[in-house]
């Protein structure tokens, strides 16, 4: 073994003396360290074939050697290698890492292909030509099934000249609303249309291979004539016959086009206003309408352009309000109802934004002044608007106070007071979907009345965070309305929703610990339903309840174990909507050492029975570190019911490691009856596969979350939430509850970085409402009262991480984003943190502070070192560089004590982005273009960042606008952006999951609880799904989120498009046209994907949450 290698290689992400990990233990149960790196270093990266970045990892490097060894010598996967082996792959890894280090230092890029080159060189100099024989083999027969994908080949789009990617997806597609529009199909796709589907999309796909091999050119016309020719040679005859027909139609419409533009060139999107004169009397053209409550009554022409005129200010050198207003009365009809004319208004401006963005901020105009004229009879161009809206807030209250919506205490306030800090000049940052999503779900209506204006709704969530302030609740309110109306903090939807109300449950998750007991079973299923009926989301863990076959005292009968009653709690979140607003949402969590494991992991299948199937509830593993490093030791994993193993649930770390070897020593010797042992890499093939298959159960663990929880000494962190980012200790005594908001990061940040003054100021203010919460609220049982005011956690989150990118033109794949992640959390960390500490020393520290984490002068930071301890330094790859000077911290900790048990918490803000017009959580973008759904209808939505930098540029025009709408809202094809541009507009797809996770590890180490941590990967398989899980435990996170993935034919579609119409792609998981080559061999994956062997899952069903409408998701906030 080689020391020297791992003390200078440095640590995927950018900082560290990090040694190489183990990838095999020898026979003598040696291995390499890994140490948690302590100071700052070049990160390297490696560029892939593709031309994307991903961190260099000396794991993978070293994986790939030692599967050319292992199949060059026919020593099997579950076994370890001999010494001698061992030692060569360590010396050729350790080689190859120096050769590129030196390589990267003198300023020569690392690639994939240079690498295996360099791995080929040492092991022929090492005198392993046999395995460098074997190596180049393999290395020769994944390029000619990279060769044969269809994913390399291009085709003629109809201008004749430009060729882009082959995209199969497009094809399924297009067959697919064919056969829609011939059999007249509403609704779901049926199974049998899918299948026809998916057959006929594989022969032509296979057909586009042959022609490609055989030198013909791909066109549009090619592809569509072997449409027509397989839905005929499958005797789809009308279906066959309607399209022929339907391209004869587009052909017409296409030559119609042209005569009507000849030889006319993309031109740029046209720009131009028609000033109004205001001052002119004459009404215009008028229009006969029939209001609800006066009857017949006559819109003029003047009023409708002072209303777009009016929306439109800012952006008159953008849009064209002549459009907007010829647009809108196209739709009008004789006797049109004055909601619908609003609606003709809107719907205008909102069909422009696809060519122009701004009209986004025009059509969110146009419904503020439906909004005004809603709630308080006043259109949005009156002179007097300001006045009349600060006059109406008191009414406001008095209404909602009448209907029992709105907490009478809030008339206890200077309403003069709080009217003058009213800002309606604050409307105008709403995008229309974020208006849209607040006017839809937020603002209190009475008789499907909007009564709140935007600042009125902000103004009576603050003053409702404001009710314990005493003499300063004025001043405090407004404090707390300038951060929320400015888009600075954002508090979760419960707390919008409820606060300053009757009913003011403001809190977002519940987590609650299922004892082994009928009677608390089902008092805990009833408590879930009173938390989820006030907007609560649920994280049940149900590890206690005995498993099946257990034998129960009661009765001396048999248990059914934990399924049917995960039957019954599913029911109950269905059963139990969140005010009428959205449906109940839970997660239930089981620990993998629970002898029901395996049906767990098929609750999500839609085969089976239906008795044991959760369709509506999420899952999650809670995974421990012994698990794990049985996966990677190829062992053995016993599964034991709760009732015999009673302690494994509440131990953890090296404590659970010496209880569960006991166990499993006890059923040796025949002392245990009830159990299973199983091959720890068959369950994790099993959870990888039903992960992707159904998109559950979700992969959190156990250790991490305990070792490093600030609250250690009075309990033990049994699950996490529904959003796996909170993580609090639970017993049958205590419901944890957290209360969540969200910096929006975007609004703190300049080209040059974060502005450390601005956010320190909104982080104390953000800390304080979070505290707040806490006393104001309505809590529906007595244990979620009990715990949340003994521990006072509270979870403040960002929002807005890939803007931040985008200001400072940063990829999200590069070394520098990680760094960002790293400090921006950490200066986030550090203000949260000292204002929590200023809060005790004014409110005094939370009650069970006295023996935690913090009293012990240990920060998040600090606990990484323990985690190192009790899991084992050789299976942690953590930094913990610092860049600001704690000590002030500590010592305010240290003299004070801490206000809040828990602080930090990045949740997803699905819902509460869209309001404020930010990306979401620490998420990278999807599309750059996308179709966007609300009660209103479908538009679309760009990145503005995009738009901005193409125009500076001259390059948008309609041509790019088709483009965008061509490749699905990726730039990566699109030849006349520079490639610089294509580097910072990644798509979420396009970025290695690596940088996701050394993003995720660097905030990690700054967090006391956890993060929503979606990742993304484009043609998954069992090896990367098991490298990047694999990864994301070493790297030290807590837990993971949603997987996101695409197949290999699906790069350009997401599951998102396919799952709205309810189609299935069973055609993406059947054979491709380069599926016969076979490679009959063990050999190390190449160095992108080394990992180890595991079975590649299969697409059963869509990921069952929308990535593009995540706050119509239960398991978003």
């Amino acid at each position: 073994m080689e020391g020297n290698v791992s003390e200078n290689a440095q640590v995927s992400g950018g900082v560290g003396a990090v040694k190489l990990a183990p990838v095999s233990k020898p026979t003598n149960g040696h291995a390499l360290e890994v140490a948690v790196s302590k100071s700052g270093g070049q990160t390297i990266t490696v560029v892939k074939r593709n031309g994307m970045l991903v961190p260099f990892r000396r794991d993978r490097i070293a994986s790939a050697i030692e599967a050319a060894f292992r199949a060059t010598h026919k020593v099997p996967v579950t076994a370890p290698l001999p010494q001698e082996l061992y030692s060569a792959v360590q010396r050729v890894s350790a080689e190859v890492v120096d050769e590129v280090r030196d390589m990267t230092a003198s300023g020569i890029s690392a690639t994939v292909e240079g690498i295996q080159d360099l791995v080929e060189v040492k092991l022929m100099k090492a005198g392993h030509y046999d395995v460098a024989r074997s190596y180049i083999v393999y290395r020769d027969e994944r390029q000619q099934t990279r060769e044969d994908s269809p994913q390399n080949l291009k085709i003629l789009r109809r201008d004749g000249k430009t060729l882009v990617r082959f995209n199969p997806m497009k094809i399924g597609a297009a067959i697919e609303k064919a056969f829609r529009a011939s059999m007249n199909i509403e609704g779901p796709t049926p199974g049998q249309v899918i299948d026809a589907v998916n057959l006929v999309t594989n022969k032509v796909v296979a057909h586009a291979m042959l022609a490609s091999k055989e030198g013909r050119t791909l066109d549009i016309e090619l592809i569509q004539d072997e449409v027509e020719r397989q839905l005929m040679a499958e005797s789809f005859y009308q279906v066959a016959k309607d399209f022929i027909l339907y391209r004869a139609e587009r052909s017409e419409l296409r030559v119609k086009t042209e005569r009507e533009q000849p030889q006319a060139a993309p031109a740029p999107i046209e720009r131009r206003t028609v000033e109004l004169d205001s001052k002119t009397e004459e009404p215009g053209q008028l229009f006969h309408a029939t209001d609800r409550e006066k009857g017949a009554i006559t819109v003029s022409e003047r009023e409708l352009r002072q209303r777009i005129a009016h929306a439109a200010r800012g952006y008159e050198t953008l849009i064209s309000t002549d459009e907007v207003y010829n647009e809108a009365v196209r739709n009008f009809y004789e006797g049109i109802r004055v909601d619908e004319v609003d609606t003709a208004n809107i719907l205008a401006a909102r069909s422009k934004i696809e060519k122009e963005p701004a009209y986004t901020y025009v059509a969110s105009g146009l419904l503020l002044d439906v909004i005004y004229r809603e709630a308080f009879g006043v259109a949005a161009h009156h002179p007097e608007i300001e006045n009349k809206h600060r006059e109406y807030l008191k009414l406001c209250l008095e209404v909602g106070i009448k209907n029992d919506r709105i907490d009478s205490k809030l008339l206890d306030f200077d309403l003069d007071k709080i009217a003058a800090a009213l800002d309606l000049s604050r409307d105008r940052k709403f995008t229309y979907l974020g208006l849209q999503t607040l006017y839809d779900r937020y603002l209190i209506h009475v008789n499907d009345r909007r009564i709140e204006t935007p600042q009125i709704f902000w103004m009576r969530v603050a003053m409702g965070l404001s009710l314990n302030e005493g003499k300063q609740k004025n001043e405090r309110a407004i404090e707390f309305y300038n951060v929320l109306s400015q888009f600075l903090f954002t508090s979760s939807t419960p707390t919008l929703f409820n606060s300053g109300t009757t009913h003011s449950q403001m809190s977002s998750c519940y987590l609650s610990t299922v004892m082994d007991d009928l009677k608390h079973i089902f008092k805990v299923i009833s408590d879930d339903a009173q938390l989820s009926k006030w907007a609560g989301g649920l994280g049940n863990d149900w590890t206690n309840v005995r498993a099946t076959g257990s034998r129960i005292k009661g009765t001396n009968g048999r248990s059914q174990g934990v399924i049917p009653f995960l039957k019954v709690a599913n029911d109950t979140a269905v059963a139990v909507n969140q005010g009428g607003k959205r449906k109940g949402a839970m997660c239930a969590y089981l620990e993998t050492w629970h002898l029901d494991i395996e049906d767990f992991l098929e609750l999500r299948k839609n085969t089976g029975d239906e008795r044991r199937r959760t369709h509506d509830m999420n899952t999650a593993n809670w995974i421990p570190d012994l698990f794990m490093k049985r996966v990677q030791q190829n062992g053995t994993w016993t599964l034991f019911s709760p009732a015999d193993a009673t302690d494994l649930h509440d131990l953890y770390g090296q404590a659970f490691e010496q209880r569960y070897l006991q166990y499993e020593a006890m059923v040796d010797k025949g002392e245990l009856k009830l159990f299973k042992r199983v091959e720890a890499v068959a369950l994790w093939r099993k959870m990888l596969s039903m992960l992707f298959e159904t998109g559950h159960p979700w992969l959190t663990f156990k250790d991490p979350s305990n070792v490093r929880s600030p609250q250690s000494h009075c309990g033990v962190v049994h699950s996490s939430n529904l959003c796996t980012e909170i993580l609090l200790n639970t017993s049958a005594d205590e419901t944890a509850v957290c209360n969540l908001g969200s910096i929006n990061l975007a609004a703190h940040c300049t080209p040059s970085g974060l502005d450390e003054d601005l956010l320190a100021k909104t982080v104390r203010t953000a800390i304080r409402m979070l505290d707040n919460v806490i006393d104001i609220n309505y809590y529906p049982t007595a244990e979620a009262r009990n715990a949340n005011l003994r521990h006072r956690p509270i979870g403040m989150g960002i929002m807005g991480f890939q803007d931040c990118l985008y200001l400072m033109h940063v990829p999200y794949a590069s070394a520098k984003a990680v760094e960002f992640a790293d400090r921006s959390m950490e200066m986030v960390s550090y203000y949260a943190l000292l204002s929590s500490s200023e809060l005790a020393k004014e409110r005094g520290a939370y009650s069970t502070y006295k023996g935690s984490k913090w009293e012990q002068g240990l920060l998040p930071i600090d606990t990484v070192r323990l985690l190192g301890q009790e899991r084992g330094a050789e299976h942690l790859d953590m930094d913990v560089s610092t860049s600001m000077n704690w000590e002030r911290v500590r010592e305010s900790i240290k003299k004070h004590g801490i206000r809040n048990s828990n602080t930090m918490a990045i949740a997803p803000t699905a819902t509460i982005s869209n309001i404020t017009g930010v990306t979401q959580s620490i998420e990278p973008t999807y599309k750059h273009m996308f179709a966007k759904s609300n009660l209103s209808g479908e538009f679309l939505v760009y990145n503005t960042h995009l738009v901005e930098d193409l125009k500076a540029l001259g390059l948008w025009d309609a041509e790019m606008v088709d483009d965008l709408k061509y490749f699905d809202g990726s730039i990566n094809e699109i030849e006349r952006i520079p490639q610089e541009l294509k580097a910072i507009y990644l798509t979420a797809f396009e970025i290695e999951p690596e940088w996701l996770i050394e993003c995720g590890s660097r905030r990690q180490k700054w967090i006391d609880m956890g993060q929503s941590l979606n990742l993304y990967i484009s043609q998954p398989s069992g090896k990367k799904l098991h490298d990047m899980y694999l990864h994301a435990w070493r790297k030290g996170l807590k837990t993971t989120y949603y997987l996101r993935s695409l197949g290999a034919t699906q790069i350009e579609k997401s599951t998102t498009d396919i799952n709205r119409r309810g189609l299935q792609p069973r055609w993406m998981k059947s054979k491709s046209a380069s599926s016969n080559i076979v490679v009959d061999r063990a050999v190390a994956e190449e160095i992108e994907a080394g990992a180890p062997d595991t079975a590649a899952p299969k697409a059963e069903k869509a990921m069952a949450c929308s990535i593009l409408n995540g706050e119509e998701c239960e398991s978003c906030q």
